[in-house]
């Protein structure tokens, strides 16, 4: 993590006066802040895999995974923040290249799926918002936007299935040519509008 930026929240920590720490907040999201398509991508079925053949298995689809999205994902103009555990987020300029993106990976993985055995597909669950994130060295980024991709990508999407907010939807043009049924979710309490993209 940044080092200005972990001073700048020990002193909003401190800070007694309102006023003085929305001015810090202010000023976090001032230098570290960036308006982003946020892109959360989850390997599908860790629990049943793992017990079936072993944390070896699992751990080699998850770096097959990461060797086949990681440059998918940079050619498409992305940059992958982290890779962690089975997961990979990335983030975006634009909604509709995360998009573009998502439908690209999944058919990626279908492709090689025919050449392994079914206990080594890989499948994929992807969830995508659009709005504000704090970018801070590590690399990492947070804010609402990667709780919410997150949350789509990790517990909502079912395998093969692409999710986006309304909010990151209404960002890509019509043009574009994307058909999508929409859908009402419920993320801890809140009702979030969003899509499922049909590829």
């Amino acid at each position: 993590m940044d080092k200005r930026f972990e001073e700048m929240l020990l002193k909003y920590a401190l800070e007694k006066d309102i006023a003085a720490r929305q001015s810090i907040e202010s000023q976090l999201w001032k230098e570290f802040g960036a308006v982003k398509a946020v892109f959360v991508m989850d390997l599908s079925g860790f629990s049943l895999l793992t017990q079936k053949y072993g944390i070896v298995h699992y751990l080699s689809m998850v770096r097959r995974m990461q060797l086949i999205a990681q440059p998918i994902i940079e050619k498409a103009g992305g940059q992958v923040v982290k890779l962690e555990a089975d997961n990979c987020f990335a983030m975006f300029d634009a909604p509709q290249a995360a998009v573009q993106t998502a439908i690209a990976l999944n058919q990626a993985f279908d492709e090689i799926n025919v050449y392994t055995a079914e206990q080594f597909d890989i499948r994929v669950a992807i969830g995508i918002d659009y709005g504000d994130v704090l970018l801070i060295g590590g690399p990492d980024y947070f804010g609402d936007t990667v709780n919410t991709a997150s949350k789509l990508g990790e517990d909502e999407a079912r395998p093969g299935e692409i999710l986006i907010t309304e909010r990151a939807l209404l960002q890509i043009p019509s043009s574009a040519g994307f058909q999508y049924e929409s859908v009402e979710l419920e993320i801890s309490g809140i009702n979030i509008p969003a899509a499922s993209i049909r590829y």
